[in-house]
């Protein structure tokens, strides 16, 4: 079994759409693919056929794999209700409204929940597709952590760091994100991911140079900004989409998630990353 995981910089760096794109990738070359996630934070949430609630990204994803969404795709989900407050949704179920600090506590009892989730993924697929949450050089929230550097350790996953360089200060962002792991942490990330990038490409190879050389490790891709009509999760988005408020036909979903794969496999270093998963790209 192999898997791959994907974290970023920040939130809305571009950690779905990698998760969904190389989940179709991997589906499209013959893998028995599975999306993971162990705890999510969205106001949007999917409901499942047997009636389970998950994030709307790994219900996304679980279409780029073509596998039918269910509950162990995310079996932590915390859909906000106030500032400082979430609904706490464990398997699918909802548990109770909790605050931050109740969270945490609560939250120090659910790693072995989240091993044993992961396992029973792991069991049926070829590759494991996981996706981080947020940044993991968060380091107030480090301690205890089950969804970044501490869910690639209960994985035992290589790493690839994303950034969204339509926001500006990308190349802090790597460095600052990888400077601040651990190093055993750090041995983790074999490789950086630039996305959204706007403008002629030749402008940035200094800076890629430069970055690799600080951190001694490649950046596997420069991504395009692409407008994609595939849904948001969250609120950090850089343009209204008709698929956040309106249903999709699934022929117009396949359309955007083919685009999508075809444009990883033009701008991602598809090879190398099969490398790092120890799989063979035929």
């Amino acid at each position: 079994m192999a898997n791959i995981m994907i974290q970023g910089t920040t939130s809305s760096a571009g950690k779905s759409l990698m998760c969904t794109g190389l989940c179709r990738i991997l589906k499209e070359d013959g893998y028995k693919v599975y999306p993971f996630k162990s705890q999510n934070m969205s106001s949007r949430f999917y409901l499942t056929k047997d009636g389970k609630k998950i994030a709307v990204a790994q219900a996304l994803q679980a279409k780029a794999a073509g596998l039918e969404a269910d509950s162990d795709m995310n079996p932590i989900l915390l859909i906000p209700n106030s500032n400082c407050g979430s609904m706490v949704v464990v398997n699918g179920e909802e548990i109770s409204s909790m605050n931050t600090e109740e969270y945490y506590k609560y939250k120090n009892g659910l790693k072995d929940l989240i091993v044993k989730k992961y396992r029973e993924v792991e069991f049926k697929s070829d590759v494991v597709v996981i996706e981080g949450a947020g940044s993991p050089a968060e380091i107030n929230l480090k301690e205890n952590d089950i969804v970044n550097m501490g869910m690639a350790e209960i994985a035992d996953a290589p790493v690839l760091i994303v950034t969204d360089i339509d926001r500006g200060g990308a190349f802090a962002a790597l460095y600052g994100t990888v400077m601040l792991l651990e190093p055993h942490e750090r041995a983790r990330v074999k490789g950086l991911i630039i996305n959204k990038f706007r403008g002629d490409k030749s402008l940035l190879e200094s800076g890629l140079k430069m970055i690799e050389d600080l951190l001694n490790i490649p950046v596997l891709g420069v991504i395009p900004y692409i407008p994609l009509e595939l849904v948001d999760e969250d609120s950090l988005v850089d343009r209204e989409k008709r698929c956040n408020v309106e249903s999709q036909t699934l022929e117009e979903e396949e359309i955007e998630l083919k685009r999508l794969a075809e444009t990883l496999r033009a701008n991602l270093d598809i090879d190398y990353i099969y490398k790092i998963m120890g799989l063979v790209n035929d």
